[in-house]
């Protein structure tokens, strides 16, 4: 769950547009991706449309009588028993060739560990599970040191936090905020909240259906969610979390960029962010099937 953070108070008016540029960050990088899922919704309606019908011949052949196929007869044996020829094993459909298969990095740049492949049930995870999750989105893998690189520098090449500076000091005050804010919002979102309120906070692919359903459905989930009894409830993980995140980052920001306007904008951000990142998991394994050719 992977967001931009930005907090400012008590500035001129003309400086409003810098103080929204790292809110922004997000979803500046996000939108040549979602452009490229836009261009290839075709191309990913065909190819689940393709699949459904190379399973009609199969299926056809396995409902065809048996008379059709004009069978040798069955050798007999010496207790005039006619002999079965051997059944031949049904192949085995990979699970690589499943549709919505999930990696645990969407681009190999940005934490993919809360999501879910399609057609997959998973048991409740412990309140231990969360915080392991939470730590495999943030902190334990390269994914996300990187991701927040790529933030850091977005928002110091737009200079949305001036009082920062510039330079190698510079890029290092805007890292450390951009990490930590990747850090705190993960575990408010995947550990902390879930575990108070017994939700689920990993992303479940629906991987299959026309195109505006899906996206439609990937919005949902930032308010609606699983619960770990297997129900369905408001999701508080995604907006209790991203709420306590924009206040937290209160703390570590510079004092002319608080304010209680600032913290709103900045919550709305987050659950911008939250958005957009469930459209990019619900059609990352397509993408990456039919742009990239990988399975």
């Amino acid at each position: 769950m992977s967001v931009d953070r930005a907090l400012c108070a008590g500035r001129p008016l003309a400086d409003a547009p810098l103080r929204l540029n790292r809110g922004k960050a997000l979803v500046d990088i996000a939108k040549p991706v979602l452009a490229l899922v836009i261009l290839f919704s075709p191309a990913i309606t065909w190819s689940q449309t393709n699949v459904t019908d190379q399973s009609n011949p199969l299926e056809y052949a396995q409902q065809t009588p048996a008379s059709q196929s004009n069978p040798a007869p069955a050798a007999s044996t010496d207790s005039g028993t006619a002999s079965l020829p051997d059944k031949a094993p049904a192949p085995k459909k990979k699970e690589d060739d499943a549709p919505g298969q999930q990696t645990k990095r969407m681009f190999w740049l940005v934490p993919n560990f809360a999501a879910v492949s399609a057609h997959t049930q998973l048991p409740p995870l412990s309140t231990h599970d969360k915080f392991v999750l939470a730590a495999q989105d943030s902190v334990l893998d390269y994914s996300s040191y990187t991701w927040a690189a790529m933030l850091a520098e977005q928002a110091m090449l737009l200079n949305s936090d001036p009082e920062l500076g510039g330079g190698i000091k510079g890029y290092g005050r805007y890292y450390w905020r951009a990490f930590t804010d990747g850090v705190s919002g993960t575990f408010f979102t995947e550990a902390i909240v879930p575990a108070i309120t017994h939700e689920d906070p990993r992303y479940y692919t629906m991987g299959q259906g026309g195109f505006f359903h899906r996206t439609g459905y990937a919005i949902s989930r930032a308010f609606v969610t699983k619960t770990d009894s297997g129900g369905t409830s408001f999701n508080w993980s995604e907006v209790a979390g991203n709420a306590l995140e924009a206040g937290l980052s209160t703390a570590y920001y510079p004092p002319q960029e608080r304010s209680l306007s600032q913290t709103a904008a900045n919550f709305g951000t987050q659950m911008e962010s939250a958005v957009l990142n469930h459209v990019f998991q619900e059609f990352w394994p397509d993408i990456r099937k039919n742009v990239f050719r990988r399975k």
